[in-house]
């Protein structure tokens, strides 16, 4: 066991807060996609990566093992790759709306934001375990 988390230093508290905020956000992005019922393979990333990311964060922030570091950083790497793709889709997702970018189209279609902030969140991840 690493023993350098004794107390609550600002990267235990980092991956509380991405586990916390990746499973919240697994939530809404369930709904979302059962909404559309899975159209899409994508779609199944995020639903089924997000809870397990969390579940390993907060398995780290309650003891931390050279192993479940390795786990919760390859999960945020997953993570990020699906979030990059989900922006991807979610841009074309819009533009093939009848009317392609415009204002409504962007307010109603794919939400844009979703996965960017899906992004941040597995950056600010990697960068607690690997600063």
């Amino acid at each position: 066991m690493i023993d350098r988390w004794v107390g609550w230093p600002w990267e235990r508290t980092l991956v509380l807060f991405t586990s916390l905020a990746f499973a919240l956000l697994a939530v809404q992005v369930t709904l979302f996609h059962y909404r559309q019922n899975f159209r899409h393979w994508a779609m199944w990333g995020p639903v089924i990566g997000l809870p397990i990311a969390a579940l390993l964060g907060f398995l780290l922030v309650a003891k931390e093992t050279v192993t479940m570091r390795l786990l919760f950083i390859l999960a945020l790497w997953l993570e990020l790759g699906s979030s990059l793709l989900g922006i991807y889709f979610h841009g074309r997702g819009v533009g093939q709306r009848v009317g392609g970018w415009g204002l409504h189209n962007i307010m109603i279609g794919p939400p844009l934001i979703l996965p960017m902030m899906l992004s941040a969140l597995s950056v600010l991840g990697l960068l607690a375990m690997y600063w």
